[in-house]
């Protein structure tokens, strides 16, 4: 499960809780999605995200364990399959979401936990534990297409999608902001969380609107919002 709370500084810190993996079964990601729309309905100008988790996961993917517990083969693809298509409603909430937004990183965030991560704004990790993780090519599956969209808007260089896609490389800190898919890297996670929040609160003192904010953001990656489903709408506040 997740908790949403609001500073006083209007930034949203969104925390997957408890001390396991933080797996991405339909009873997290119903409750992710559900702080997110939460979030939008309270937004106001200069609301920012901040999304942290407890424990040593950010996120560890999927939960393979919940679709092979089905009672045959083909149900539990049909299980990874829900999954799928139930994730991609909160990357879709994420890249149009009315506020900038940061991920903490805290752990490991690998296969769909890292797509959560790169669905933000801003990605900060810690740098003495946790890696970068796309496990699919080791363990045997291929890609959704708003997966290799998302790693295509976010990641400019073709030698780290290739590596990070093609070869599984589990990247740490500060080679993943060398790579240039963190924005920094920090040394334990008190300094994670006062970095994020600094960066949110500097984000937040902006005070944009987030209508705007995030009409822009999708004009980033018309790709992505094409496979999400999103329309770009051009707002002038004259």
């Amino acid at each position: 499960m997740c908790t949403l709370e609001k500073t006083g500084t209007n930034i949203f810190i969104l925390t997957l809780t408890g001390a396991d993996e933080h797996r991405l079964n339909p009873t997290l990601i119903d409750s992710i999605l559900s702080a997110l729309r939460q979030a939008k309905s309270q937004a106001t100008k200069g609301s920012v995200l901040i999304t942290t988790s407890r424990g040593k996961f950010f996120s560890n993917g999927f939960d393979l364990a919940w679709a092979q517990a089905a009672s045959s083969k083909p149900k539990a693809t049909e299980r990874l399959h829900h999954m799928v298509e139930l994730l991609k409603p909160v990357v879709a909430e994420l890249i149009s979401l009315p506020m900038p937004t940061i991920a903490a990183v805290n752990g490991h965030a690998a296969a769909a936990g890292l797509i959560l991560a790169l669905s933000h704004d801003y990605i900060h990790m810690k740098r003495d534990r946790g890696v970068l993780y796309m496990s699919e090519v080791d363990i045997g599956l291929t890609f959704p297409d708003y997966f290799t969209a998302l790693f295509r808007a976010k990641v400019g260089s073709p030698s780290v999608l290739r590596d990070v896609l093609l070869r599984g490389a589990k990247v740490k800190g500060d080679e993943a902001v060398r790579r240039g898919i963190v924005e920094a890297a920090h040394d334990n996670e008190e300094r994670l969380s006062e970095a994020t929040m600094r960066l949110g609160e500097q984000l937040a003192s902006r005070k944009w609107l987030g209508e705007i904010y995030k009409e822009i953001r999708k004009s980033l990656y018309p790709e992505l919002c094409g496979v999400l489903g999103l329309d770009h709408a051009i707002i002038a506040k004259l």
